[in-house]
């Protein structure tokens, strides 16, 4: 009887183990912007600059734009998919186009969290989950 409960609580305690390593990590808006920082000099820095003051004329600023802050699935989006088109950020009208970039579902929510609380910007979380979401089917 003994070696049967000493056998049960090691099971148990194995299977224990194995679902808690399997447990997801709880999204943290403070690492994501982080992690973002990186992702954003690597992809967006050229273009929107090193403040996100964009190119008068040209690249629209992220910094303190309503248009980015307007709408989270627009922006999810533009980064996976690019955007064409002319639009209005902050009262100026843009009218080149933008490449969208292969990343990841937590890549695009980094980086959307960087530029939504950097710049003079603050914004919600978007979630890797939100970014899932936003993709075209």
């Amino acid at each position: 009887m003994t070696i049967k409960i000493i056998l049960t609580s090691i099971v148990l305690s194995i299977l224990s183990s194995s679902f808690s390593f399997q447990q997801k990590q709880k999204f943290s808006l403070k690492e994501s912007i982080e992690r973002g920082k990186d992702i954003y000099i690597a992809n967006c820095l050229t273009c929107h600059m090193d403040q996100g003051e964009g190119a008068d004329g040209f690249y629209p600023p992220l910094a303190k734009s309503d248009y980015l802050m307007a709408d989270k699935k627009r922006s999810i989006q533009q980064v996976l998919y690019g955007a064409t088109g002319e639009i209005k950020v902050n009262g100026y009208d843009y009218s080149e186009p933008m490449v969208g970039f292969d990343l990841t579902d937590e890549q695009v929510s980094d980086v959307l969290n960087y530029v939504r609380n950097s710049f003079g910007n603050k914004g919600s979380a978007i979630t890797p989950e939100e970014a899932k979401a936003a993709r075209k089917k």
